[in-house]
């Protein structure tokens, strides 16, 4: 939808609690499974924190921190975005901070303003507080601490992985912009509008004007549509130039895949590993891009902003985060004690769904080499290839 047609469906949502625009995405009952968290800390910024911590947590513990993008609130983009689900489902902790009317008229985090986006000051430090609260609270591993947002919220992920790069692992920005581009709201409009190309080592270097870290640095996955009107697309190579300086990884990208049909750029370091990865969704306007995730569960809800686009941002930028691995029911069943007294039968563990079958087999059948020798070609057995995929999908042992 355009930013005309998403305004317009926001003006004529029923009125929650009072509110149209900031509580947009809440469930019907005013339910969430978000909880407010209060006397986290210094909070210069005057945010309001919101948490949930499922009842099981893989090990090491980790945590995934969300913003939200103008207008909407921390449980309403949760409800969009599907992040509560995914952390039951996967067991990881979240927090979601939200901000406050009284200090953007749209809701929207002042990603661009110098008093917020500085380390040790502002919103900036407001969210480092909550998280440094988080950790302490559920034992979460430092080095299993992630970030996303979307569009503000984008802007303010940028802000957090340049000013406090030693806390994260690894951060997702959607449909959002590059640190460091605007310390007012005319250059906040002209990088919105326009992105100003600017070259990579200056990108890099207002990164490391942020702090004194000197690396190991994030990873980063950038995701955005390529028909926005909000927040020039533009800005989706700019963050990834920047990360690039800064992982001193080449511009070319060392791999180009197509994701649920959308194009995949990728960048990996020496060992391997992908730091840098960018999404380009076709023809899609601003927001979270939604739809069935691998295991063909759907997290979220569409609305506005948030997308339906037949790829699961939010489970794609989890399982680029490494937290898709484990699963909850497994854990429960591989816990259930031995033997249960007659008087009270054990209760069946749920069904995790099985990953999608088809994309089972075009997973085995793309591990064979694209174009096989003959003598290859000779053992190229169909059949084995259907069994791995039966297997993959825990539909044959």
């Amino acid at each position: 939808m355009s930013l005309a047609k998403n305004v317009d469906l926001l003006r004529r949502l029923p009125r929650l609690d009072g509110l149209r625009f900031a509580e947009f995405g809440r469930s019907p009952d005013g339910s969430s499974p978000l909880q407010e968290v209060t006397g986290f800390g210094d909070n210069p910024g005057a945010l309001r924190m919101f948490a949930f911590v499922p009842a099981q947590l893989q090990k090491p513990r980790a945590l995934v921190v969300v913003l939200h993008g103008c207008g909407q609130t921390a449980a309403g983009y949760d409800l969009g975005a599907g992040w509560s689900t995914l952390a039951k489902h996967y067991g990881f902790a979240l927090l979601m901070p939200e901000q406050q009317r009284s200090n953007n008229g749209n809701t929207c985090f002042n990603w661009f303003n110098p008093e917020d986006t500085a380390r040790d000051g502002g919103e900036a430090q407001s969210i480092r507080e909550m998280i440094a609260h988080m950790a302490d609270a559920h034992r979460i591993d430092p080095r299993r601490i992630f970030i996303t947002g979307l569009s503000a919220g984008g802007g303010m992920t940028s802000v957090m992985l340049a000013t406090y790069p030693e806390v994260f692992a690894a951060g997702a920005v959607i449909a959002g912009l590059p640190y460091g581009i605007a310390s007012n709201l005319r250059q906040a409009l002209d990088g919105m509008f326009h992105s100003p190309t600017r070259p990579a080592r200056e990108l890099g270097d207002l990164v490391r004007s942020a702090s004194d870290h000197r690396g190991p640095w994030p990873k980063v996955s950038v995701w955005h549509g390529s028909a926005d009107r909000t927040v020039n697309p533009g800005n989706a190579n700019e963050i990834v130039k920047q990360w690039l300086d800064l992982h001193d990884l080449p511009e070319a990208p060392m791999a180009e895949t197509n994701v649920d049909g959308y194009p995949r750029q990728a960048w990996w370091g020496r060992d391997g590993e992908t730091l840098v990865e960018s999404y380009a969704i076709t023809d899609m306007a601003h927001g979270t891009p939604l739809g069935l995730a691998d295991n063909d569960q759907r997290y979220g809800v569409e609305g506005a902003f948030l997308i339906e686009a037949g790829i699961s941002s939010s489970y794609h930028i989890a399982k680029f985060f490494g937290l898709t691995g484990w699963i909850a029911d497994a854990a429960k069943a591989e816990a259930k004690p031995a033997s249960t007294p007659a008087s009270k039968p054990a209760a069946q563990p749920a069904l995790t769904p099985a990953p999608h079958l088809a994309r089972s087999i075009r997973a085995a059948v793309a591990e064979q080499p694209a174009e096989p020798t003959r003598e290859e070609a000779r053992g190229f057995d169909l059949g084995q290839i259907i069994t791995r995929a039966l297997t993959a999908a825990g539909l044959m042992k």
